[in-house]
Formats: structure tokens, sequence, C-alpha cells
């Protein structure tokens, strides 16, 4: 998928006010509507130049849009990074796309709606996408959070303005899970109540862990002789070290479950240990007399199952 230009195909600069930009979309829409255009693949054109607009016309979709065009270039292999959109309060509508605009754009911006036109007595519903620690997950927390808000300064030029929220992290909070914020959203009209704001919580890298669900994967590192005779060894988990048993025979990427240990919930998930054999370097004279002993005396053919 090709990375589209905006502000090239619109013929403005990144700084451009929000008349230049009005002022850019009405001249090209004199030139290439299907209408009154004698333009060669005006059609097409036009359908450009209307995605263009409805995302340099908007405040919050023009400033998400900025924080990626600064990387890329018209016309360069794109692919939209997972956490491009976190951080930024949005206000979303029931409403998709379709058909009207590109894959690039429905990449981006797919899961927004258009706003309905008209008063309304309620204000609109506002989004974000935000990053909490593992550990808050299995504990829960009170986190202090700030959030950027696009809009149209007095020249119409976009700024971003941040917003600090306090936030409680509920114990057992699962990916993609969503926090409410009563009334934290838009402002209602003629007295009505504010909106709420949704928080979509994700979750930090974590060096050791990974979650599926509400389970949780680490990697054990354990010695050969570990696997091949079992031993008991200690394991990390995110409510503290544990002792385990490994089994005899255990063969590398084998998975230890244990019961209950993941993300608390109704019921909560599991801790999955999988263990990854690691060899001891023959990085001394000893330790290459007893890989010799061992090739000597073992026999053993790891690529017996391939018949070579």
């Amino acid at each position: 998928m090709e990375f589209k230009d905006y502000y090239k195909i619109l013929g403005v600069e990144r700084p451009a006010t929000d008349d230049e930009i009005k002022k850019a979309y009405r001249k090209l829409a004199r030139k290439y509507h299907p209408d009154v255009s004698k333009e060669k693949g005006a059609e097409a054109q036009m359908k450009e130049i209307n995605e263009a607009y409805e995302v340099l016309r908007d405040p919050e979709k023009r400033a998400a849009y900025d924080r990626l065009g600064a990387n890329y270039s018209s016309g360069q292999e794109f692919r939209p990074p997972p956490d491009w959109d976190a951080g930024f309060e949005f206000a979303r509508g029931p409403f998709g796309y379709g058909a009207d605009f590109s894959d690039f754009f429905n990449s981006l911006f797919g899961g927004f709606g258009r706003r309905a036109g008209g008063a309304r007595v309620r204000g609109e519903d506002h989004h974000a996408k935000i990053f909490i620690d593992l550990d808050d997950a299995f504990h829960g927390a009170s986190r202090t959070l700030s959030l950027r808000v696009p809009q149209l300064d007095e020249e119409g030029r976009l700024v971003t303005r941040e917003r600090t929220l306090q936030v409680q992290i509920p114990k057992g909070i699962r990916e993609g899970q969503l926090i409410r914020l009563a009334h934290q959203g838009a402002p209602g009209l003629g007295g009505g109540p504010s909106g709420d704001l949704y928080l979509e919580v994700h979750f930090k890298p974590h060096r050791l862990y990974r979650v599926d669900d509400r389970d949780v994967y680490v990697t054990l590192p354990v010695a050969p002789w570990e696997a091949a005779l079992g031993a008991t060894v200690k394991a990390p988990t995110p409510a503290g070290a544990v002792e385990v048993r490994i089994p005899a025979h255990s063969q590398n990427g084998r998975k230890l479950r244990l019961k209950g240990r993941g993300i608390p919930g109704d019921p909560p998930g599991d801790l999955y240990l999988v263990l990854d054999v690691v060899l001891p370097p023959a990085d001394t004279e000893q330790a290459r007399e007893l890989y010799w002993n061992m090739a000597r005396q073992m026999a053993f053919d790891p690529r017996r199952a391939l018949g070579v």
C-alpha cells in the first residue's frame, strides 16, 4: 500500500491554515468536479481531492496524519504502525466510510465516522488509545494520563492541546478493553450533558511476558540436564518468583501451565512457562572434553527422523 501525501494533493504546505486548505479545495473542485470538468481522469482526481480534504479539514485526523507524514513521502510503501494514534483524543461516530475512499485512508481512519449535522443535546463521545504496564492489570492502579487534543487556533492553524486525566485502571483489565470516563467527552449543546470518553487499553511491551487475552507466557531457560533429568527451579511470575518442577525428558518449547496465575478475572487466566533448553558454552578445555565424552558415549543423532 502506498502512502498518500494529502498536502501535495491539495497543493498546500504543512503549516497551511484552515482557510488556505478550504480555498485550495474549492479551486481544485472547480477544475476537477466531474459535472463541469473536461480534464482527463477528472472523476478519479476528484476522489483523491475529496479524500485529502476529508483529512486536512478535520483537526483530529490532520494531527494524527501529520504524526505519520513526517516520515513518509508520496508513493512510498506504507503500513501504519499499530500505535500510530496512541495518545490522541478523537470524536468517533457510528458510520464507516466504505468505498468512497482509498485503502490507505481506511487503514488509518476506517474506525472513524462522519459527524452528523444539526444540533445535538448530548455531546459526542470521544475515544483514545492508551498504553499501560502489565503490572497495572494484575494489581489495578491510579494513573495520570496525558492526551493530545487537536484543534484550530484563532488563525485557523492546527495546534494540539494537552489534556491531563486521573484514571483508575481496574484490576484484571484485558488488552483492547475500554475504560469509560463519564461526561469527559465533547460538551453538550443547549445545556445538555457531555459525552463520554472511552480509553482503549493496550499493554506496553514487556521484557519477559507476552499476553494473549488473560493468559501470560514467559520463556524459562533450563540447562540440558534439568530438561533431561528433571529439576526444581525458580521461575518469574508477575506476582513474584515461584518454584516449579521441570518434568524429566522435557524438550525445548514444552509449555508448563500454572493455573490461575495469569491476568486476574472470573475465571483468571493461566501462566505458561515455555522451556528454552540452553547449551553451556564449550569455552574451556574441560567443557570441550565433556562434550566429546557425550558424543562418544551417547550415540545420539538429532537428525534421525529426517532420514538423512
